[in-house]
């Protein structure tokens, strides 16, 4: 059992099935639109565009990195078109509006999105004004987590001191680097993030179903400590 969490100066928070449930399913839009716009870039057919993006994954991190890499797409462009999507399943989060309400501390966004594919998403939700800065996929040279030099990146840039913060995320390896750093690691356990974790989660101090009731958990334990 991991030791108390106490008191973080800051709290990172992935976006995507983190924040918002993962039953919203906007991966499902985001992935198709990379499949076509793996097809008009390379002109070749949704079969070949489909092998192509899931290669690129399996070898460069992210579908995106391999096509920045080797066709020298303009991941500004990628992002503005995979991302043009449906946001209507995201629906407000009053449960998770109180308890970040009521969580002391600094609140940034780590996500492997863009900024305002982040700022929709919060807007759906309510949120935006619990976050002081959107630290997105662009900030991080557009290499994805779980690649050390961005978390380096984020705790220079924003003056985070690893050891006074946390950090949620749905995808158990993206929070090696945080673990590592000395960071709180809350794992958000979904279906699909469960079958992705592997055996290796010795970094994994907290995890839940439910970040929203985990967080207003965390305060109301916290109350009894003072």
């Amino acid at each position: 059992m991991a030791p108390p969490l106490h008191d973080p100066d800051v709290w990172l928070f992935d976006l995507d099935n983190t924040l918002y449930p993962a039953r919203c399913n906007l991966f499902a839009q985001i992935d198709v639109r990379i499949g076509r716009y793996i097809a008009d870039r390379l002109k070749v057919d949704l079969e070949e565009a489909r092998r192509v993006q899931k290669q690129y994954w399996r070898e460069h991190g992210t579908s995106m990195r391999g096509l920045m890499t080797l066709h020298g797409v303009d991941p500004k462009h990628m992002l503005d078109y995979v991302h043009d999507i449906d946001y209507s399943p995201v629906s407000a989060a009053p449960a998770l509006e109180a308890s970040l309400a009521a969580l002391p501390g600094r609140k940034i966004i780590f996500t492997a999105g863009d900024v305002p594919h982040a700022e929709r998403v919060m807007e759906r939700l309510g949120v935006a004004h619990h976050f002081e800065a959107i630290f997105d996929i662009a900030a991080g040279d557009y290499w994805p987590k779980p690649h050390q030099a961005i978390y380096d990146k984020l705790v220079l840039k924003h003056g985070v001191d690893p050891k006074r913060a946390a950090m949620a995320d749905d995808i158990a390896v993206n929070l090696k680097p945080a673990g590592a750093m000395g960071m709180r690691t809350v794992w958000i356990r979904t279906e699909e993030s469960v079958k992705r974790a592997g055996v290796d989660l010795d970094h994994i101090h907290h995890q839940t179903d439910d970040l929203a009731s985990w967080l207003a958990d965390w305060v109301a334990q916290r109350s009894t400590r003072k």
